[in-house]
């Protein structure tokens, strides 16, 4: 059988004689706590002699001697054990002991006791006879959770801040650290080996202090070995007044009583000023104040129309919450079993948004026949107020020259002629004739003959004619129709 530690090991070899030192392998303990250390020596038969008995911590492969039990000289504790290690059986101090079992008793444990323990035996005439048993030395954490500040402020930059803090220090093996909450938040964590072989964990808990954090529970859960250790803090938030100004149900009608304003706040602290003012305005006449509350006194009127406003201040700071109040004329919805409204008020409103229609729909029919007959005098670009004056064979632009022969008024029209008259003939008397001394340069245009005579419709002109010779017989054609000034238009040409 062979006991290892660090490299070394320790072998109990079985004899033939039946000689044997009985221990347990592994031994734990917690610092501070007492922990046994059993040795017990099987004889053999017949039994050899114990001259010795003899423990040792052996660390780093050095060995030291805790306590030593001799039948002649008595019993032996070495410093640094001498108030922490002793015999468990009382017959090992006895003048004559008993040394068959030397367990020892080791109290108050420390971290430093954390090691390979070697209980050897001498023997007469058999030799020595050991074996070793390892000592584990755990240490319980401290742990403790706390509030980072005793005072949280919840601040309009919405900034991220560490609320709550939980520590597991100086354990021996390390502790995991876990959060249970519903805050929406973020851990950190930290390990520390300290010089001792123990271990710190440090977590803190991070989140943005707001109005929904107040009063959340935060608890932290530390697992050391199986045990688990549960601490929690309820948070404590401090932040500026929620405001919401309650009372107004959209239904503010004329003659109604007992109405009210409230300005509810949600605020940690609470809310120490409420100041009420209205909109581009001041409060009604009939209004009071009373706490967080304005009581308007009397029927409703058109005075209490408005955007009243509630200022609640804090030792934090101060929010406002603002409604809109509108009077009508008439309830919206009639309370159960409240006052109808009488018909002759329903009648006469029907009768104003009959009269308001009219009015509309007269109003949009006017415009249509207005676009109408004004598309219908458009034909063609320009309007049958652009006239064309008669020279020659050709017509000019209206105003193109000053004067022109007089057209009689005389007019013959067929009998089944339509709304717009066609001249079956127009008798000029006397000729004109225009050449180009009667034009200056700037009217180039007028110098062109212009034709409104149907496609298809072939006369023949002479160079007198192309020379602005003004033709008595000329013939008005189907297109053209004559105005009271002398002059006629084209109903088919069109102009840029």
């Amino acid at each position: 059988l062979a006991v290892c530690v660090d490299g070394w090991c320790v072998y109990t070899l079985p004899t033939g004689d039946g000689q044997s030192v009985q221990m347990d392998s592994i031994k734990s303990g917690f610092v501070g706590s007492q922990v046994e250390l059993r040795c017990i020596f099987v004889n053999s038969n017949p039994p050899v002699k114990i001259s010795q008995v003899t423990w040792q911590k052996f660390l780093n492969g050095t060995k030291q001697n805790v306590a030593i039990a001799n039948p002649s000289l008595g019993v032996s504790v070495l410093p640094p054990f001498k108030e922490r290690v002793t015999f468990k059986q009382a017959a090992v101090r006895h003048r004559t002991p008993s040394l068959e079992d030397t367990t020892i008793m080791f109290s108050n444990l420390r971290l430093s006791d954390e090691a390979a323990y070697i209980c050897e035996y001498t023997t007469f005439p058999a030799g020595n006879r050991e074996n070793m048993v390892n000592l584990t030395v755990f240490a319980r954490p401290q742990t403790r959770m706390t509030l980072t500040t005793p005072t949280i402020v919840a601040r309009p930059q919405k900034r991220k801040m560490t609320v709550a803090t939980c520590l597991s220090a100086n354990g021996k093996p390390q502790s995991v650290i876990k959060w249970d909450t519903r805050l929406k938040g973020e851990a950190t964590f930290q390990e520390t080996q300290n010089a001792n072989g123990t271990v710190t964990v440090r977590s803190n808990y991070v989140v943005v202090p707001s109005r929904e954090t107040h009063k959340q529970k935060l608890t932290c859960i530390v697992t050391y070995n199986n045990e688990r250790i549960t601490d929690s803090v309820v948070l404590n938030v401090q932040y500026e007044p929620e405001v919401k100004i309650e009372g107004f149900d959209g239904n503010w009608y004329l003659d109604r009583q007992d109405v009210s304003l409230t300005c509810n706040a949600d605020a940690n602290p609470p809310v120490t000023v409420y100041q009420w003012k209205v909109l581009n305005g001041s409060l009604p006449s009939t209004v009071e104040i009373l706490n967080n509350s304005l009581i308007f006194k009397g029927a409703v009127t058109y005075e209490l129309a408005g955007t009243y406003v509630c200022a609640a201040t804090n030792g934090i700071g101060t929010r406002t919450g603002l409604v809109q109040v509108n009077v009508t004329e008439f309830p919206n919805n009639p309370p159960p079993g409240g006052p109808e409204i009488p018909q002759e008020q329903h009648n006469a409103g029907a009768v104003i948004g009959g009269a308001v229609g009219g009015v509309v729909l007269l109003a949009a029919a006017a415009t249509l026949l207005f676009m109408f007959l004004r598309r219908r005098q458009r034909t063609f670009k320009g309007d049958y107020s652009t006239k064309k004056q008669v020279f020659g064979n050709g017509y000019s632009k209206a105003g193109g020259l000053p004067a022109h022969p007089p057209i009689p008024n005389n007019l013959q029209y067929p009998d089944d002629s339509d709304d717009e008259k066609k001249p079956a003939q127009i008798a000029v008397t006397g000729g004109f004739e225009a050449s180009e001394r009667d034009f200056d340069g700037d009217a180039e245009d007028l110098k062109r003959p212009y034709f409104t005579v149907d496609e298809g419709e072939s006369r023949d002109y002479d160079e007198r004619t192309l020379a602005f010779q003004y033709d008595p017989e000329t013939e008005i054609a189907d297109d053209m129709v004559s105005q009271t000034d002398g002059s006629v238009i084209s109903k088919k040409e069109w102009y840029v």
